[in-house]
């Protein structure tokens, strides 16, 4: 029988490519539960094609027109949170791809969690806000997380068979995104059409602006801390713009391991859905001639204030990750429309890290509400000092 599988964040970047890789292996995968946020045109068309058991719409505004779509279907159709998080936990599926981007998917991840699902985790927040909440549901649940994201992929496929104990550091590569080259005193006059042109990766806006910015390493940073039990001076970063090695694991006897292969995250998607198995499959594949070279840079952190900014939240510990992630989402939205410069993301966050009360050991509910103070800091200052792009 097919794995069954259900697609939390089905209509964005990461989960329209999860159905790709699903569509090339019908007799291995099923899907069996459809989640999206307001596109309810995208979902139907997708469920048209997939005929899960449910569909969820977050956006409970849409809820008519999804049910209008799939009218005559006999899928179960169902809107709001509360109601994907029942989904989920009801649902037939063993594996759970959580794509739901920031820090909305925590919730639907964690409702999985509490059901022993297998997780294949690309929402990076749910571990940047709560890694030692969610690390210990984990363990109680018998549930298991396997990462999405290219570079955790990476360091999770080098420690295959190896003692954790013999890992000395790992090593997160980043592109550099489009900025790379570029001075950091022009940083402040680019626009968001500039930062959304990544040179290597397809990815949804935030997630590219948060490239762009090196906060997407930051975030990583802090996930790789929970995903692989590490502290925090063991994790670095290099900037490796060719974006074929994805990361890097240094053992303790002085030998490197490196996993490669194109950037295109479909790999990692197929992995995390396969494993412990690996599949045959007809995804492109690396042809090291057509790179001559590959170059490493230390990342500057007076041009990308934000790793330094993710970097210090994650020392700090406590409740810093999450006034981090919330103060960088309204920040980034800010600046997709408009609102602020490039180089003043960084000022909101930092601001907001300054600004909302530490706490040594929030549970969810207190991380509920610390996620919404730091985004009303987060917005305030934006509005009192928005003239000043």
């Amino acid at each position: 029988m097919p794995v069954r599988i259900a697609v939390l964040g089905s209509t964005g970047s990461i989960g329209k490519q999860t159905l790709d890789v699903i569509s090339r292996f019908p007799d291995e995968f099923k899907v069996d539960l459809l989640a999206g946020g307001s596109n309810a045109e995208l979902l139907a068309n997708q469920a048209r094609k997939y005929l899960p058991e449910s569909v969820i719409i977050s956006n409970k505004s849409q809820y008519k027109k999804l049910k209008e779509e799939l009218h005559g279907t006999g899928i179960r159709i169902l809107a709001g949170d509360k109601e994907m998080e029942s989904a989920i936990a009801d649902s037939n599926a063993s594996i759970v791809l959580a794509a739901i981007v920031g820090y909305s998917g925590l919730r639907s991840t964690v409702a999985a969690i509490r059901s022993g699902k297998k997780i294949a985790l690309a929402n990076k927040e749910t571990l940047v806000v709560a890694g030692e909440i969610i690390k210990k549901m984990v363990a109680d649940n018998s549930s298991i997380i396997i990462p999405v994201d290219s570079e955790h992929s990476a360091i999770f496929q080098c420690l295959s068979g190896e003692e954790r104990n013999s890992v000395e550091k790992i090593t997160l590569t980043a592109s550099g995104g489009p900025f790379l080259k570029m001075p950091v005193e022009k940083l402040h006059n680019v626009k968001p059409e500039d930062a959304l042109k990544h040179p290597n990766w397809n990815m949804g806006d935030k997630v590219t602006i948060d490239s762009a910015s090196m906060m997407n390493k930051g975030l990583e940073i802090i996930e790789a801390r929970w995903l692989f039990d590490l502290d925090p001076e063991q994790i670095k970063v290099i900037i490796h713009p060719q974006s074929i090695i994805h990361s890097f694991v240094h053992f303790t006897d002085g030998s490197v391991k490196a996993q490669l292969g194109i950037p295109d995250m479909r790999l990692p998607i197929l992995y995390a859905l396969s494993y412990p198995h690996r599949f045959n499959s007809d995804l492109p594949r690396l042809d090291l001639s057509k790179y001559p070279e590959f170059s490493f840079i230390e990342p500057d952190l007076k041009k990308f204030p934000n790793l330094a900014l993710a970097i210090k939240a994650l020392k700090i510990g406590g409740n810093m990750p999450c006034v981090l992630n919330a103060a960088n989402e309204v920040a980034v939205a800010a600046f997709l429309a408009g609102k602020i410069g490039f180089m003043r993301m960084s000022e909101v966050v930092e601001y907001a890290l300054e600004n909302i009360q530490y706490l040594s050991a929030p549970d969810l509910e207190t991380l509920e509400d610390c996620d919404r103070q730091a985004r009303a800091v987060a917005d305030s200052y934006i509005g009192k000092t928005e003239t000043r792009k």
